[in-house]
């Protein structure tokens, strides 16, 4: 839920978070080969940077919701350059393979509550939980510049995905392939950095069932029983954009969501086929390092 996004890419720990999905993610449709190029010398950076920030994000209840609230949430700001565990504007992963077009991570993402008795649609359902995910993602460098400065990924994860409350639920698994495509100095402008993000999610069963399903006690007039089913959930193509000055770093994102064709197009809770969100935010770095290491990403 990049900045954001979500589960779902969302500011660097600011997060990329897909705290910014009630569903995130995605990109650039585009075809790419994979071109052999030869590594620019890695910069040396901290090994960790560290600080406080303030967002301020307007998204729907739940992808699908006629209806949107505006947020403005404190937000940490770290970045981590270790061997295994990363933390930067790709967001927080382990990673368990790394090779030069190869990299096999641990990733995560995570989704708002919802007040049903606030939403129109689901007035006298139960609320809808926070939830998580987490799990492996394959990502697969298509293209490059000879310096790394523009990089073209497939990334591939996979998650499993759990309510958040005294006895978490599973949900099943959430699967959502995208092509990722970053831009450093863009345009020329030295320091801003561009990343699109588009592909499109497929959700198991009882990710559905959960969100969209209606069962037949809380049908009423308008709002059919409703069973949904699990496969192809829509598609979000995501932009974002950021830069970091010597001590405050800046982003924004908007992102564009269509359910047009989801397995679950047809359930009386999704009341919109597409919208858009979209965030801003702003950190202050209080602090970093003095150990440095060498970095190319």
């Amino acid at each position: 839920m990049p900045f954001p996004v979500a589960p779902y890419s969302t500011f660097p720990i600011l997060l990329r978070s897909p705290l910014l999905r009630p569903g995130l993610t995605a990109a650039i449709l585009a075809t790419a080969c994979a071109v052999l190029a030869q590594p620019a010398a890695a910069d040396e950076k901290p090994l960790w940077e560290a600080g406080m920030g303030v967002g301020g994000l307007v998204m729907p209840d739940y992808r699908g919701s006629s209806q949107s609230r505006a947020y403005a949430l404190p937000m940490p700001y770290f970045v981590y350059r270790g061997e295994f565990l990363k933390a930067d504007r790709n967001g927080v992963r382990g990673t368990l393979l790394d090779t030069d077009r190869v990299e096999l991570n641990i990733s995560g993402a995570a989704s708002l509550p919802v007040n049903s008795d606030k939403n129109d649609a689901r007035q006298g359902m139960t609320d809808l939980k926070p939830t998580v995910e987490v799990g492996p993602s394959l990502d697969v460098n298509l293209w490059r510049t000879t310096d790394h400065r523009t990089k073209l990924d497939l990334r591939l994860p996979v998650r499993a995905a759990f309510t958040v409350e005294s006895s978490p639920k599973s949900l099943g698994w959430v699967f959502s392939p995208r092509l990722n495509l970053d831009v450093e100095d863009v345009a020329g402008f030295n320091g801003w950095n561009l990343g699109l993000l588009a592909g499109p999610l497929f959700q198991s069963r009882r990710y559905n069932d959960y969100f969209y399903s209606v069962a037949p006690q809380y049908a009423a007039a308008g709002r059919p029983a409703y069973q949904a089913g699990g496969g192809y959930a829509g598609t979000q193509v995501l932009s974002s954009l950021s830069k970091r000055f010597k001590s405050t770093w800046v982003g924004a994102f908007v992102r564009w969501d269509t359910l047009k064709g989801a397995a679950f197009e047809d359930s009386p809770l999704v009341r919109r086929d597409q919208y858009l969100a979209a965030g801003l935010a702003v950190a202050w770095v209080l602090g970093e390092s003095s150990k440095k290491v060498e970095w190319d990403y």
